[in-house]
């Protein structure tokens, strides 16, 4: 890797760090401390159970995976308090919305048994939240810069025991996705010496990221942190990594992914405004109504791996199928109070029934680290609020 690439491989995966670790994170003061609804394996240090791996779908823990995932979240910790030592701790990632709207998530009349599992109830119609955002850590980030875009949809009225027992998410099911079909990290050890070395002060350590990454990691940290759109619910976004579908011997690993009704992209402005996917949400939702279409991915083989992130399951030998529209009627959006209730929404993967229970390495760590920063915002948070 010559020294050009190396240094903008190093730029693009620092900007990247939250991506993993805290990608659409817990939000806001409204989110309560959750507990497992049933027991799993492994007691880590935040007081949760480590999820299981599920040998049937091809799960495998790495060696000292719990305990990586409570280093990992140390690791986080500080960074947290050091970012946000004054003012409101805000998301780790994520953190600058493009805005939060109103949807109808409906499922299709029409399903395979095998996919009808779980919420995916042909005919069904639920609300929902959508949150668009930009990767960054940075919220002051311009948005036509390069970078990672977020969807986070909160189905509401779910019904069915959830894999966390939280009151206030007690009939959500959430689904939480990026603009780009894999991660760049799986091996729990090189990602703990990724988080260690972007975190660090020190600019040499900084120049360690590619290595930790790996020539792999690397170049799908650089192309992910590249990403230029010019209005949200034109793109389309992926799951990155692999969730279950169904609770039985019948269950399997999918994939889920979201994109426009429609193909027509608008162009990228040639004078953009700072914040002007903003600006393009706002004027479509005020011309009228938008419309997405939700996939899911079955897997097709075994040999498509559900703990190495990395790696795309490609669509020519696993085919996305459409299991639901998402409608995002015409609104007004970018008020004061939906912006406040926007930065309070809390998105996990594992706001989930069974039948979707999360997959792979990404999401077993997500678990713990969510959790852990979750409860570390609310007290630097609280705290800021009993001041005088």
């Amino acid at each position: 890797m010559n020294s050009v690439r190396f240094l903008a491989a190093t730029s693009a995966a620092t900007g990247l760090i939250p991506l993993f670790g805290l990608a659409l994170v817990i939000a806001g003061c409204g989110v309560t401390h959750v507990k497992d609804a049933d027991p799993l394996e492994g007691v880590t240090f935040s007081g949760i159970r480590y999820p299981s791996p599920d040998a049937q779908l091809g799960e495998r823990l790495y060696p000292d995976e719990h305990v990586i995932a409570d280093q990992l979240s140390a690791v986080i910790e500080v960074s947290i308090r050091k970012r946000y030592s004054a003012g409101t701790a805000r998301r780790d990632a994520h953190p600058k919305a493009h805005g939060c709207v109103k949807a109808e998530f409906s499922i299709v009349d029409t399903l395979p048994e095998a996919l009808s599992k779980g919420m995916f109830i042909p005919g069904q119609t639920y609300q929902a939240w959508i949150r668009f955002s930009n990767g960054s850590a940075d919220p002051t980030r311009a948005d036509i810069k390069g970078d990672a875009r977020g969807m986070a949809i909160k189905v509401l009225g779910v019904p069915g025991k959830k894999l966390l027992t939280d009151e206030a998410e007690a009939t959500s099911q959430d689904f939480i996705m990026i603009n780009h079909p894999v991660f760049f990290a799986t091996d729990p050890a090189r990602y703990l010496s990724f988080i260690e070395d972007a975190n660090s002060d020190h600019f040499y350590r900084k120049l360690l990221i590619p290595f930790d990454l790996g020539l792999k990691g690397t170049l799908i940290a650089l192309k992910t942190g590249s990403s230029k759109i010019s209005n949200p619910v034109q793109v389309r976004y992926w799951s990155m990594v692999p969730y279950q579908l169904g609770t039985g011997d019948d269950r399997r690993a999918v994939k889920y992914s979201a994109r426009g009704c429609s193909a027509t992209k608008d162009p990228l402005p040639k004078n953009p405004e700072h914040d002007f996917l903003r600006v393009a949400l706002r004027h479509t939702l005020r011309s009228g109504d938008a419309c997405m279409e939700f996939l899911v991915q079955p897997r097709t083989s075994d040999r498509m791996d559900v703990e190495d992130s990395r790696v795309e399951w490609q669509e020519a030998a696993a085919p996305f199928y459409k299991i639901a529209t998402i409608r995002i009627p015409r609104q007004a959006f970018d008020t004061p109070e939906q912006n406040t209730f926007c930065e309070n929404l809390s998105f996990t993967p594992w706001h989930a029934l069974p039948e979707h229970k999360p997959l792979g390495v990404t999401n077993r760590l997500r678990k713990v680290i969510y959790d852990h920063i979750s409860r570390v915002r609310h007290e630097m948070n609280d705290a800021k609020r009993e001041e005088p």
